[in-house]
């Protein structure tokens, strides 16, 4: 009796176990991702059907975005600048900000919330009416089929809706300053890409791919350690989104702080 009480009393506390057993439990499931994605079988037409759900389907809502995120920050840009005459800056400016951090971050937030929630919910119902388990019985490596490709189609898709938004986004600024300043379609993407510079476009390129595999492997994890029924995919679909834009705010930090020391070294 005694050997059992002492078995289950915690190391530190209950909350903070919890948290490092969770944090043990998410580096084995990355891990296994890393282990599964080089054997086959290779389910190319299941990551194909991801990236056209993933990537096609969440074009409208995409360039929605991106477009008034385009006219939205050109015009709250133009007053600050014009108070120094500096409005002819204007489209280097927004080309700047689109493509090094407003770009990536903000599609990959609203993949967070669109793809992420959407793999936590399905991946957890699959989990909770027992659809994995009957794979397992099938023959059927569930984690290969599930875990791998939506995780694949997601690093794939979003660097590629990324760039969209880019040029979503630098066409609605353009429209803007066309309207204000009567600046040509050549005239403004010149001074684009005058302003922009080859680590930002890559840097740009690497964050996406960065935040593609964070919305995807954390919107498996949850869904396929999800319990407790329909209320537990319920909670797998929320912390799918929560969980994906925290990390991607921290991998925005520390990205920032990596590239600013290359630019300036």
């Amino acid at each position: 009796m005694s050997e059992t009480i002492e078995r289950n009393r915690p190391v530190i506390s209950k909350k903070i176990d919890k948290f490092f057993v969770g944090l043990a439990d998410a580096f084995n499931f990355v891990k296994r991702f890393f282990q599964e994605v080089w054997f086959p079988p290779y389910e190319f037409k299941e990551i194909l059907r991801q990236c056209y759900e993933i990537g096609y389907r969440s074009l409208p809502l995409i360039s929605l975005t991106g477009f008034i995120v385009g006219i939205v920050f050109t015009n709250q840009s133009r007053p600050s600048l014009s108070e120094f005459g500096a409005a002819s800056w204007l489209p280097a400016l927004i080309s700047i900000a689109i493509i090094r951090a407003m770009g990536p971050l903000v599609t990959a937030l609203i993949a967070a919330g669109k793809v992420g929630s959407s793999i936590g919910a399905e991946i957890g119902s699959m989990k909770v009416t027992e659809q994995i388990d009957a794979m397992e019985v099938s023959a059927i490596n569930p984690f290969k089929y599930l875990v791998v490709t939506r995780t694949i189609a997601t690093t794939l898709m979003i660097p590629i809706l990324v760039l969209y938004v880019d040029f979503v986004a630098l066409m609605g600024s353009f429209i803007n300053v066309n309207q204000n300043e009567l600046v040509s379609l050549s005239t403004f993407f010149v001074q684009v890409f005058e302003a922009v510079s080859f680590l930002d476009v890559f840097s740009s390129i690497i964050k996406s791919l960065v935040f593609g595999f964070t919305i995807g492997i954390v919107g498996c994890y949850k869904g396929y350690n999800s319990s407790n029924g329909t209320e537990g995919v319920g909670k797998a679909a929320n912390a799918s989104v929560v969980m994906s834009m925290f990390l991607i705010f921290i991998e925005e930090l520390l990205a920032l702080q990596i590239v600013n020391a290359i630019r300036y070294a």
